[in-house]
């Protein structure tokens, strides 16, 4: 719910700038680090363009820290606002901007070759261990900096764009349990607390998310 109340404060935003520059309005497709998505452009003044899109995209994998092999999902849902200045009316542009973040990752634990899990140094067995899955999350609203090429809007026709930049989407935060433990009390309690200290070893893994590279391109076509 509040990704749809933001992406139609966004088009609603829009809409009202499109109408102030007589409707000129471009369309972008494109793809790259943020997925598949689809940008809409208009002028603001002949150097300033106001830009919103949706991207999306998902993407499955394996990983693992020092102890645990992970399956993991990257599911990216990201909304941009963003406003694009051309210096001396060039295709060069410099974008800044907030985009609100839906990207997350979903963790399942694998078990090793042998059929058992290592958790913080020490050996469960499937049983033990249950389902051991989490996620990790980032900040909702994300500022934008970046520089990029094409100006959607500058003439009719086709055109194309890149982006280069950075969000920052914050510390991530991960959480990470183990359900189903089939083994005696003392044996899930200790479970419990490795689980946690696999949870920081985690963490620690996935720190330099908190910087996440945009690099996509596309195609446009102005009305």
């Amino acid at each position: 719910m509040k990704l749809l109340k933001t992406v139609s404060t966004l088009l609603v935003a829009f809409a009202a700038a499109s109408a102030a520059q007589a409707a000129e309005i471009a369309v972008t497709l494109g793809a790259g680090s943020t997925g598949l998505g689809l940008h809409l452009t208009t002028p603001l003044t002949p150097q300033l363009n106001a830009r919103v899109g949706l991207n999306h995209a998902n993407y499955s994998s394996t990983g693992n820290t020092p102890d645990v092999n992970y399956d993991f999902k990257l599911k990216l849902a990201t909304v941009d606002a963003l406003l694009d200045y051309h210096p001396f009316a060039s295709a060069f542009r410099i974008s800044a901007g907030l985009i609100h973040n839906g990207n997350r990752i979903e963790l399942n634990a694998r078990p090793n070759a042998n059929g058992s899990y290592t958790i913080n140094g020490r050996t469960y067995s499937p049983a033990a261990v249950g389902q051991m899955e989490g996620d990790v999350e980032f900040r909702k609203l994300a500022p934008y900096l970046g520089i990029g090429l094409g100006n959607a809007v500058q003439a009719a026709g086709w055109g194309f764009g890149m982006d280069l930049g950075v969000a920052f989407q914050g510390s991530p935060r991960t959480r990470l349990a183990s359900t189903g433990c089939a083994a005696l009390a003392a044996v899930c309690t200790t479970l419990a607390n490795d689980v946690a200290a696999e949870n920081a070893k985690l963490a620690e893994e996935v720190k330099d998310l908190k910087l996440y590279p945009v690099l996509r391109v596309g195609v446009s076509y102005r009305f």
